[in-house]
């Protein structure tokens, strides 16, 4: 069996910022990042890990540094798990894209939506399944951190236990959390999911609903009913 550990880089100053990073250089962990990748990196010091890939990105080197160091491995760059390719919407403001049209049908149907000069959730699963599967038959038999993008982590889980893409954003993978598949002949098997080492529960993001006015309609009394 092949154990893969999937992990989402560590927090930068982009996360809080309402910004698409996506390939954007320059994206560097922030202080919160570095204690979260450290922390992470002596969480790992005794598994036994076979070999470190990451992301081309900064953000998910840098991470992958701290979980390679106790190790004394070398980072193996593949471009294969890097951010999803949001073309001309690499660095907008999320405010400004979600008043977009294309918006809509990036909610709903994401599989088949393409970003504008990008590619399509669909392609980027597509390369990400094919790139573990190449990270897979280089250790057959090995444990393998793979550093990575919260997208990038919900693709390769959703294809691993048959959840619909449509729905991958479902799947909540926070910030320097690790989540572990294993891989035998039977098929992967999801051994964790956003373990971030603590019980703290945090809200999905998700839009806050409007608060509607209450109407009183005139001539009724408020409170009991007179008979």
């Amino acid at each position: 069996m092949t154990i893969l550990l999937l992990i989402r880089h560590a927090t930068n100053d982009w996360v809080k910022t309402g910004r698409l990073a996506g390939w954007t250089p320059g994206v560097h962990l922030n202080d919160e990042g570095r204690a979260q990748a450290q922390a992470l990196g002596e969480r790992l010091a005794t598994v036994p890990l076979d070999a470190v890939y990451s992301s081309p990105l900064e953000r998910a080197f840098e991470t992958a540094q701290a979980v390679a160091a106790p190790h004394d491995l070398k980072i193996q760059i593949h471009e294969g798990i890097g951010e999803v390719q949001y073309g001309e919407w690499n660095g907008r403001s999320l405010r400004e894209l979600a008043k977009k049209p294309l918006w809509r049908s990036v909610q709903i149907h994401p599989s088949g939506t393409r970003f504008p000069g990008g590619e399509t959730i669909g392609e980027m699963q597509a390369r990400v399944v094919a790139a573990l599967g190449e990270i897979r038959s280089a250790h057959a038999q090995g444990v393998v951190a793979a550093v990575a993008h919260a997208d990038v982590v919900k693709a390769a889980v959703a294809f691993c236990v048959g959840v619909p893409l449509d729905m991958f954003q479902r799947l909540v993978i926070s910030p320097a959390s690790l989540t572990v598949v294993g891989f035998s002949p039977f098929g992967p098997r999801l051994l964790r999911l956003n373990d971030t080492g603590d019980l703290k529960i945090e809200h999905p993001r998700v839009g806050k609903p409007r608060r509607r006015k209450r109407r009183l309609k005139t001539g009724r009394l408020l409170g009991p009913r007179r008979r």
